[in-house]
């Protein structure tokens, strides 16, 4: 039982990282019908933000982190929003699929180039102690990245449904043309579900970077789990996305433990298989009339 609790806890932590990412998808396709394919690139880059940040200019982890979230607001959000999305989204879907996977090799490649091929440690972020939890040995990191990753979703939903700009941004989502008839903004608008965006990957980015290392690579794992998270959810929900990544994350701890670690990459395909088969829209997704 005590193991039981610990695998649960464990990948109750990992996949509200998880969460993070598959609630970016979701923001990005309900503002602006972008699937951003680059997602998973977007968690694994800030981490190398702050390790550039702490090793090249000699600057407290707290600092490089922020200045990590800084860069991270304007190169994945303002600058993929103006250079990559703005010109390729009057051509379709198609041409903003290809651009994104594009974009995510680039920026893999360049991490592994002028950085290093290498996983790199990641300094951690909270006391690496254990604790006793009913007779189960808990990680206090995993506790607090669930909670920092809780509390960001919930801050999210919060601004969403409590604000002025919340709600501007919703109506956005859900029908531009009369939102805009009614005075909002409308890029405005976007532009802010891009800027939460980034700043949801550059968290997710230093929370999971002490666990898996930082490497080149991670995006690839992370993108397609995110990705997954978010079907598996409901695309169309926010909340959908939390209960996909956690979903995930439990799941993924369990197969790894009680089947064979072997093929506990294939159980969130497997998951996306069983959901897609039994209810296309996601657990927690309403159905949409809308041609993509």
């Amino acid at each position: 039982m005590s193991e039981f609790l610990q695998i649960i806890i464990s990948g109750l932590s990992a996949g509200s990282i998880y969460a993070l990412a598959a609630v970016g998808f979701t923001l990005l396709w309900q503002a602006s019908q972008t699937i951003n394919f680059a997602q998973g690139e977007f968690v694994m880059l800030p981490a190398f933000f702050v390790l550039a940040g702490v090793g090249f200019f000699g600057l407290p982890l707290w600092a490089a982190i922020l200045t990590a979230l800084v860069l991270s607001l304007l190169i994945l959000g303002v600058l993929f929003k103006k250079l990559v999305v703005e010109p390729m989204l009057p051509h379709g879907t198609l041409p903003l699929v290809i651009a994104t996977i594009a974009l995510g090799l680039l920026m893999k490649e360049s991490v592994k180039e002028f950085y290093s091929a290498q996983g790199q440690p990641f300094p951690p972020l909270f006391p690496q102690e254990v604790l006793n939890l009913f007779g189960a040995a808990i990680s206090l990191a995993d506790i607090l990245n669930l909670i920092v990753s809780f509390a960001a979703i919930i801050s999210l939903q919060l601004f969403l449904q409590r604000t002025r700009t919340g709600r501007c941004m919703q109506a956005t989502a859900q029908n531009p043309g009369v939102a805009e008839i009614l005075g909002v903004d409308i890029k405005r608008m976007v532009m802010y579900t891009f800027l939460i965006n980034a700043a949801l990957a550059a968290i997710a980015s230093v929370l999971i970077s002490p666990i898996y290392l930082a490497k080149f690579s991670n995006g690839e794992t992370l993108g397609l789990i995110a990705f997954i998270a978010a079907i598996v959810g409901g695309f169309n929900q926010i909340r959908g996305a939390l209960v996909g990544g956690l979903l995930i994350g439990v799941i993924d701890n369990l197969a790894a433990v009680y089947v064979s670690a072997q093929y506990r990459a294939a159980v969130p395909l497997v998951l996306l298989i069983v959901i897609i088969m039994v209810r296309p829209q996601g657990l927690l997704g309403t159905s949409e009339g809308r041609a993509v």
